[in-house]
């Protein structure tokens, strides 16, 4: 599939008739990259909404659907809202909503740092260019209206509850965070993603939860009319309190070892995990709880790394005969039995058990 990465579509206050009947055959006319202006009540100040960095989150997209086209006319927030749907090649080859990015391609919420990327696994990617393109045409549409918050709406790999992550505690992060949900994740991992770039402002990124999950869609939807009904004259208002969990640590398979998914131990290679695995999204892991089962390499097989790129693997997991177990207790994210996202991003996330709750 040929894609114009330099091409950005722009739509300002659209008619019923550009935004279509329903979400699909909205996201079918659109061509590439685009940007929807939506005018509000004070004209000088700008609020971001993005959605579908990675082609098969749909809840973003769906939920924006149904907020433009809920009434008779368009919604009048309170400020001017800028929304920018980006990866329309990838949620439409095929299938819809089926494709993370399209094949031979990279995951765009992995460009916003050119050296990291140019540096990594994808950096002979035939189509890097483009995708770093992307990216900047992105944060250039972001900069160009000056914002004073952005949201950037995504869905879990695996089904799970909804959180939020940033890379910064502050009262209006804490308030867009409790528009969609209870939970924020206080994240130092840099990855290259939209979130990690400095915009003098807060950005929150919302995990809504699984894709195929209805109730993700209105997680994403309640919380974008929240979001944009909000007072931006003084600190946004918080909707209620809000669960703090400090810094998350990605457990990643090493590139060359196999991994699977079962019910119960088949003697692979590499790595099994349950296939339940996404069970534990939705609450604590305890110690000595099994997650899955390990070849003769043991640990070796993953990799756990701080801040400090210290692999505290043992720290979390330990292998009693053939078993992973957790070490210790902690809280689990994002994990997902779709073997291609757990290898292109990551297994799960970790983070403490301790509960800090700010209202």
């Amino acid at each position: 599939m040929d894609v114009d990465f330099n091409e950005i579509s722009y739509l300002v206050n659209p008619s019923s008739l550009t935004l279509h009947a329903d979400h699909q055959q909205f996201l079918l006319s659109l061509i590439g990259l685009t940007v929807i202006d939506i005018h509000g009540e004070n004209n000088n100040e700008w609020r971001v909404i993005s959605t579908l960095l990675q082609g098969n989150e749909p809840s973003g997209l769906i939920a924006i659907h149904r907020w433009l086209t809920k009434g008779n006319r368009l919604p009048r927030p309170k400020t001017n809202i800028r929304i920018i749907i980006s990866s329309v090649e990838a949620a439409t080859y095929q299938h819809l909503f089926h494709h993370r990015y399209l094949p031979e391609g990279i995951d765009l919420n992995r460009c916003f740092n050119e050296k990291s990327i140019r540096g990594g696994i994808d950096g002979k990617n035939k189509n890097i260019d483009g995708y770093i393109q992307r990216a900047t045409l992105i944060e250039n549409a972001i900069r160009e209206v000056n914002p004073t918050a952005i949201i950037d709406l995504h869905n879990t790999s695996g089904n799970g509850p909804a959180f939020a992550v940033s890379t910064l505690i502050n009262p209006n992060v804490l308030s867009i965070t409790s528009y969609f949900c209870d939970t924020l994740i206080l994240s130092d991992i840099s990855i290259g993603a939209m979130m990690e770039l400095n915009f003098s402002c807060p950005v929150v990124t919302i995990e809504c939860g699984g894709g195929g999950d209805d109730q993700a869609h209105d997680v994403a939807y309640n919380g974008i009319k929240k979001f944009t009904l909000s007072d931006g004259h003084c600190t946004l208002p918080q909707d209620k309190a809000v669960q703090i969990l400090y810094k998350p640590l990605r457990l990643v398979i090493k590139a060359e070892r196999k991994l699977s998914f079962s019910k119960r131990d088949e003697g692979y290679s590499g790595v099994t995990l349950r296939q339940n695995i996404e069970q534990f999204n939705y609450g604590g892991c305890c110690e000595g709880l099994l997650l899955g089962w390990l070849d003769d390499q043991g640990l070796e097989n993953l990799e756990m790394l701080n801040d400090q790129g210290v692999n505290v693997i043992e720290q979390y997991f330990k292998m009693v005969d053939n078993k992973l177990l957790c070490a210790t207790s902690f809280k689990m994210f994002m994990a997902s039995n779709q073997s291609h996202i757990a290898r292109s991003d990551c297994l799960f996330y970790v983070v403490n058990s301790v509960n800090n709750y700010l209202s």
